[in-house]
This record gives structure tokens, sequence and C-alpha cells, in this order.
């Protein structure tokens, strides 16, 4: 989606856009190009401040440095500038005494907001803040529009979402946010090194969209001639490459695109790893998801105790499980698995005051009730294992009990974080698994998959025991950030165009 800028003839911040354009014909005939090509910074703000860290107060000396980055604050008409860059704000001692008349005449024309580099020698002034006394400078990129006001800042949060750049620029707990998503991928990509897991990239661009029950974007192809998804899930081509023998361990972090709706944890464009791993199944899905958590936690915030809201969630393996029937029946009283038929299992939900469809499976109104009566009070992390055959196509069935499969869900703060089975690899179980969904979708079910006949295929010629897991990256890191909503750790999150 275009963003673009509009501001009202009349209005501070027009006039303020004019002044500044204006500006750009003063430094023109000063024969200054405000929009150069390159700058020879050699130093960031946070190496200056850790390599000078124990410089007394009032003391100078002549080691020389440049450095770039956006002025923030303007004092005493430019004699002292606080400048920012991505690693943090150093102070600009500017003096006539140092600069050039030029150079003075191009220091008046900077505002709050323009991108300059400084070259000069490092002092600590006699309050205690070190400066850099700058001997000449360079305007790299004049900015024409104002930043928000310093003591109200951008607190519309339709705007901050809007225009992420200008948040990123004010507000410094959210570029902290997304260093930290960064860090936390790295942390992930780290450990599934560490335990011999290859990395690999699939289609994203799909003939039909499967993996997970999601609704698509489509799309054509006008070369081909051919209508295309956009993937809902990474899952099928990466069992295809364990049937491939690529590797008996395999995952991919990459987009997925669901068209859905939105909420403070769904967005319609979002990032999931999934990994597989051969000869293992749920179990030890169970003990990877839980190791692999705890140890990014430890290493982007040093601690497994995490603060998320009011709660403090402890994440040191081993985490508790709890199978989906029992909870249910410990919380309600009801055994479902004592209930056969689905309209057993409906006037069972209705009771409990549960909204159920008269359409739905057992397998569907056991999701309903634990995921109205259970799921938000799953604070501490738990994995909720064995789920009904019935909404888990993918997943082996259960070793003791054909209603059930090798599946879990991984739950922290009431979220799902986590979905991993023991994947089905029996291929004549996956097609009658395939053929109920079909029969589903052909009845209206628009999140149902489609019959994939290749992925069959690929089962036909052999899958060893795979346990495979998903996660969804954003929700991870809304977990070890504190952030309220997805649209917090997406950078530029999908939102409705303006009117």
């Amino acid at each position: 989606m275009t963003q673009q800028v509009t501001t009202e003839p009349n209005s501070a911040k027009e006039q303020i856009r004019q002044t500044r354009i204006q500006k750009l014909t003063d430094l023109a005939d000063r024969g200054v190009n405000p929009y150069p090509y390159t700058f020879a910074k050699d130093i960031n703000a946070s190496e200056l401040q850790d390599k000078y860290k124990d410089l007394e107060a009032g003391v100078e000396t002549e080691d020389k440095y440049s450095v770039a980055g956006r002025v923030m604050a303007i004092r005493n008409t430019g004699m002292f500038i606080d400048l920012m860059d991505s690693t943090g704000k150093i102070q600009i001692f500017s003096h006539k005494e140092n600069l050039s008349e030029d150079q003075m005449k191009v220091l008046k024309l900077i505002d709050i907001g323009d991108i300059v580099g400084f070259t000069g020698t490092i002092r600590r002034t006699p309050r205690g803040e070190l400066s850099i006394k700058t001997t000449s400078l360079e305007l790299l990129s004049k900015s024409l529009l104002p930043l928000p006001e310093k003591h109200h800042g951008l607190t519309d949060v339709e705007t901050r979402y809007r225009q992420r750049y200008v948040d990123m620029i004010v507000n410094e707990d959210v570029r902290k946010t997304f260093k930290a998503r960064s860090l936390i991928i790295q942390k992930i990509r780290e450990y599934l090194t560490k335990h011999e897991f290859l990395e690999v990239e699939t289609p994203t661009l799909q003939t039909m969209a499967s993996g997970a029950n999601a609704r698509p974007f489509n799309t054509h192809h006008n070369a081909l001639e051919m209508d295309l998804t956009l993937r809902i899930a990474l899952e099928l081509y990466l069992k295809r490459l364990i049937v491939g023998g690529v590797s008996e361990r395999v995952y991919e972090i990459g987009k997925c695109f669901r068209n859905e709706g939105i909420d403070t944890r769904h967005n319609p464009e979002f990032t999931m790893i999934e990994l597989y791993q051969a000869y293992a199944d749920y179990n030890d899905m169970m003990t990877l998801t839980e190791n692999m958590v705890a140890y990014v936690a430890q290493e982007v915030l040093g601690t497994m105790k995490i603060q998320y809201g009011e709660h403090e969630i402890d994440l040191t393996p081993p985490w508790d499980r709890k199978t989906m029937l029992g909870s249910i029946k410990e919380a309600t009283g009801v055994d479902f698995l004592e209930i056969y038929s689905a309209a057993q299992a409906i006037e069972a939900a209705r009771k409990l005051h549960v909204h159920v469809e008269d359409t739905m499976n057992w397998g569907q109104v056991v999701e309903a009730v634990f995921e109205e009566k259970i799921e938000p009070g799953l604070i501490q992390p738990c994995h909720i294992i064995d789920y009904p055959r019935e909404i888990s196509p993918l997943a082996k069935v259960h070793r003791d009990n054909e209603r059930l499969t090798e599946r879990f869900e991984t739950r922290v703060n009431g979220w799902e974080i986590a979905n991993a089975f023991s994947e089905l690899t029996d291929p004549i179980d996956q097609r009658m698994r395939f053929e109920a969904q079909a029969k589903a979708k052909a009845e209206g079910d628009e999140e149902a998959m489609d019959i994939d006949e290749d992925f069959i295929c690929a089962l036909e010629y052999g899958m060893p025991p795979t346990g495979g897991m998903g996660m969804g990256i954003d929700r991870l890191v809304m977990l070890l950030t504190n952030s309220p909503s997805i649209r917090d750790v997406i950078a530029f999150p999908t939102l409705k165009k303006r009117s």
C-alpha cells in the first residue's frame, strides 16, 4: 500500500515544509548539495560512549572521529546538537572558533530531523556529557517534514503503524523491539544449527492451499495461464524434502498468508518457522520446542523468567503437559471421551454455555469447548496434547486411541504459539483425511484443504517416522518483548485503506 504525505495548504506542518524547501534553495545558492552520495563515517555513537566511558568531566582529547545520524535536538542556536544513529545518541558541540564561516552558515540551515555528518575531536563537557567538538560538518539529507513534538510524540496508534518510519525515529522502545525481533530470529537459527538442522526454502506461490486449515489469497499467473495461491503454511514441501532425504532435519523461516480477520494476534501476512525431524515423534517435538524457546529467551533477555503484562512467565523447561480431553474434564466435569456422536457432543457443549454450530463434528465441538473454557487460563507454558482426529488431518493416529492424534499445541499466556505432530506418513490414511477435508470444503468450509495428489505421491515413495513443529515468529516476539499487539512486532502491518 502506497502511503502519500498529504498536508493542508495552511497547516502548521505545511508552513514548516515550505520553510524547509526554501532552505534547499539557500543551500543550493551556497553550492551545498543537500542530498550527497556518501559520507566517510568511521564510528557509531554507542562505540564512542563505550570507548570513552572513563573519560573524566572537562577533559578534551585529540582523538578525531566522523559520526553521522539524525538531528534530534538543537540548543543555543546550534552550538549543542543531539545526534542519534542506530546505536544511540552523541552530543555535538559546534562553535564558530572551530568552524569556517561557510560551515557556520550551513549550520544555521540545519533543522531537527536532518541527517548530518560531523567530524571532530572527543571531549567530555564540565557537566559530564560526552561530545564531539566539531571541526567540519556535512548535510547528508534535508528533512522537509517536521518530527512530532518532543513532549507529545507520535501518540496516534493508527499513524504509528502507517508511518512506522516516523514511529521508529521518535520512539526508542519501537527500535528496541525490532532489534530484539532480529536477534530472536538469529538465535532460533543458531539453536537449530547447533542441533544439525538444515535451513531450506520452499515455494511461496503454490497450486493449492495446503498444510493448514485457512482461507488463502488467490492470484493468477499470466504466462502459465494458471491460478495460484499464496502459501498458508510451509508444511507439505518441507515433508517432501524429508522424503527426498536432503537431510533428516530441515527447517524454514518464511512468510505465510491467510485471507482472514485481523486482531491483536492475527495479521494476514505473518512469519512462521516450521521444522521436521526424521525418526522422531511429537514427544521429541515437545522437548525441542521448550528447549528452543528457553534458549532464545536466555540469549536475548538473559533470563527464562519473563514479564508479559501483569504475569511473570517462567519458560524454564520442562513445561507442563496436559491432554485436551483431560483438561476439559478437570475444568467442567464432562468427559468427551465417553461421548461418541456429534449430536451428543453439541448437546454437552451447549449445557456448558459454549456456542457451537449444528454442523460441527465431535472434534470441532471438543476444540470449541477447550478454546472457551480452558485456553484463556493457560498462562504458564504448557503443551496441550492428543487432539481429535477430525481436526488434525496431517497428524498420526494416537497409538493408544484411534479417535485422537499425536498432536500438541503449545500455549503460553493463553495463546497458541506452536503446533506439532507425529507426522502422518501413511499415504492411504492421508488420502482419506484429504478426502474428508475436500468434502467439508464442498459443503462450504472455506478453510478446509484440497487433495494434494503430489504430496500423496511423495508419501507413496516412503517417508520415515517424523516429528514436525510450526511456530508463529510474530507471537514469540510479542511474548519476549512484552508487546500487546502483533502490529507492534511487524514493521509494516496490514492496515485498512484510509477512505
